[in-house]
């Protein structure tokens, strides 16, 4: 049994911050982390302007921008012979206009840095937790799989889309549903190649490619279900399909030798009806699982964790019953969150499945696309989206001070 005022669930973006925020505020914080160590390919990796800010308010910005990273102003699109300019962040308010594109390893190890200075934070890898405790209706910690318990005044579900609390249905989740799955790869950059966000669309395939330096990050998106007929396909024909959307990538026999360099991602869409119960407290993915369109999932859990941070750990400081205020929580964060999944489901449903199954290169790009290149106002517009979201979030005075 360890005496704690928070205890996390879940050592990703969302957990970290969740814990840096709720010790700064003073309180006793262990996050539990399943994983032994942060090396896993093909997280999500964008931090936008808005984490950037949250960063800046705690005076952490300018640590975090010395860690290598790639600089992202700009979002093209190449469809119908034209490559468009879709969203730009250059005039964006912010001491940062740009998407900061860092290996989410190098990211988290620079919020388990920022956080173990602090005295009230632990952070324990390698160890998940197997079972929620629950006493009286009310969620009193959980035991780990080490065999230990953990009894704190608040357990933080932000172990991600497959959570314990929707592994074990404490909380009622709905499926929004997702058309698309994707394979995640890497591809050799050419010292001339033009970097940023590029994306292909051509001939029922759609591929993204995002600068990392010396390499592309590259999205390869198929229709939902379809990656074992891919897979039956062959290398050789996935290396064709590539060469078909993007002529300049060459042979690639080098580059992807065998299917095994490729990673599925297979993409859901959904949110829990209800984020909490009595103790518990859900937030990130685990609360709502994102599409990778636009690469937001990591940012909305920052911005889940400040509100969190915001709104409880005054009352956990007092020693003060939180359960009432849980709630609070999930009215701030939860409309917003669902504007964004509407506007995702939108996108996969009405541009990337049909695209998707369309055999011919579009003759012309669609004309909201043109309009969007044409109109500089319009793609700002698209680069605050992207930017800041819909409700961007601010640490009180308690966390800053």
């Amino acid at each position: 049994m360890t005496d704690q005022d928070v205890l996390i669930l879940g050592g990703g973006p969302c957990g970290l911050m969740t814990g840096l925020l709720f010790a700064r505020a003073g309180l006793r914080v262990r996050v539990v982390e399943k994983h032994a160590d942060f090396l896993h390919d093909f997280r999500g990796d964008t931090v936008h302007p808005s984490t950037m800010e949250v960063l800046g308010q705690l005076g952490l910005r300018e640590a975090f921008l010395a860690r290598p990273h790639q600089r992202l102003e700009q979002a093209r699109l190449r469809i119908g012979g034209r490559e468009l300019v879709v969203g730009d962040l250059a005039a964006l308010r912010s001491a940062t206009p740009f998407v900061a594109m860092m290996p989410q390893w190098e990211f988290l190890d620079f919020l388990r840095e920022a956080a173990s200075a602090l005295p009230g934070f632990g952070l324990d890898m390698g160890l998940g937790a197997d079972q929620l405790l629950e006493e009286g209706g009310r969620i009193v910690g959980a035991r780990l799989s080490d065999g230990s318990e953990v009894r704190p005044q608040l357990t933080i579900a932000a172990d991600g889309r497959h959570s314990i609390v929707r592994r074990d249905r404490w909380l009622p989740l709905r499926d929004l549903g997702s058309p698309i799955d994707v394979f995640w790869f890497e591809l050799p950059r050419g010292e001339t190649d033009s970097g940023g966000l590029r994306i292909a669309v051509e001939g029922g395939r759609i591929l993204v490619r995002v600068d990392r330096g010396a390499y592309w990050q590259c999205a390869f998106v198929v229709p939902k279900g379809s990656a074992a007929v891919l897979r039956d396909a062959g290398i050789g024909a996935f290396r064709d399909s590539l060469r078909r959307i993007e002529p300049e990538l060459g042979e690639l026999g080098d580059a992807l030798p065998s299917l095994d360099r490729l990673h599925l991602l297979e993409v859901t869409l959904d949110r829990l009806r209800r984020w909490h119960r009595p103790g518990l407290l859900a937030i990130g993915d685990a609360a709502h699982a994102m599409s990778p369109m636009g690469g937001i999932g990591i940012n909305l859990a920052i911005q889940d964790a400040v509100a969190a941070a915001n709104l409880l750990a005054p009352a956990l400081r007092k020693g003060e019953g939180i359960d009432r205020l849980l709630a609070q929580v999930q009215r701030r964060r939860a409309p917003s969150t669902a504007i964004i999944q509407a506007v995702q489901r939108i996108a996969q449903d009405h541009v990337l499945a049909p695209a998707l199954i369309r055999e011919q290169s579009f003759g012309r790009p669609p004309w909201p696309l043109v309009m969007m290149d044409r109109l500089p106002a319009l793609r700002r517009m698209a680069g605050r989206a992207i930017g800041f979201g819909i409700r961007n979030e601010r640490l009180s005075p308690l966390l800053t001070a």
